[in-house]
């Protein structure tokens, strides 16, 4: 019985401190400014940089895909809770691990920046608020997200900064260390909203810093004193969002 009552008791405990947390708040609001339950129940379709993509991600379910053609053929990854595939011309090729890291890499890069911020609310997620600060002369909550190991994926160790306007809860600026191909910090500024079907999704412009390892928590600072050098831009084009009802 002893058991029992400890179990139910950090169970409390954890609930208590989750709805608690002033982060998870803040990204509760942004969901809902950016489309809330109707991520869950859409498909996004755009294309970028030459290429074709279909993002669909729920609680219970998530499918990836991109297209696009080589001088091989038509060429197809879908990446989805049973694992990556490519087909070529609609024939499934075999591939080596290492190409499989890669393109699930590609792929779920792609798909993570393009549903922001549904995703911060991934199990693997630990939400810290780091208050409200202001940038570019208007008022925004930061929220710095990291992941667990187990759930995290292969780029856990990576970690974001969001800013999410004070008012609106719309997010306007990013941060993120990474440590694939290299490693290194990028900055990101919201520039365009495509509001379409009750979702809204975001391009951006792509910074880096002029020494690679600049600390995360620096670049804010170095973006406002035009110390951050534009690396290209963000942009999806032809967005279309299919409601999955």
């Amino acid at each position: 019985m002893k058991k029992f009552i400890v179990l139910g008791l950090l169970i409390s405990f954890l609930v208590g401190c989750k709805e608690n947390n002033p982060a998870q708040e803040i990204v509760d609001k942004a969901i809902t400014a950016h489309g809330g339950k109707s991520f869950e129940q859409s498909t996004i379709e755009f294309d970028f940089r030459e290429r074709s993509y279909s993002i669909f991600k729920s609680p219970e379910a998530f499918e990836y895909s991109r297209e696009f053609t080589d001088s091989t053929g038509l060429i197809k990854d879908v990446l989805n809770n049973a694992g990556f595939t490519r087909t070529v011309n609609g024939v499934e090729v075999s591939l080596e691990e290492k190409q499989i890291a890669a393109f699930t890499n590609s792929v779920n890069s792609v798909a993570y920046f393009a549903f922001l911020p549904y995703g911060l609310n991934d199990a693997a997620a630990i939400k810290t608020s780091l208050g409200q600060v202001t940038m570019e002369g208007k008022p925004y909550e930061l929220v710095k997200v990291t992941f667990v190991e187990e759930g995290g994926g292969e780029d856990f160790e990576d970690e974001f900064l969001y800013w999410f306007d004070a008012d609106t809860f719309k997010l306007a600026y990013l941060a993120y260390s990474f440590h694939t191909n290299e490693g290194g910090v990028r900055f990101r500024k919201a520039i365009r909203e495509h509001a379409v079907n009750g979702l809204i999704l975001l391009d951006y412009e792509n910074y880096k810093p002029k020494i690679k390892d600049t600390p995360l928590e620096d670049l804010a600072a170095l973006f406002e004193a035009g110390e951050l050098e534009l690396l290209s831009e963000i942009e999806m084009e032809d967005v279309r969002v299919k409601s999955k009802q």
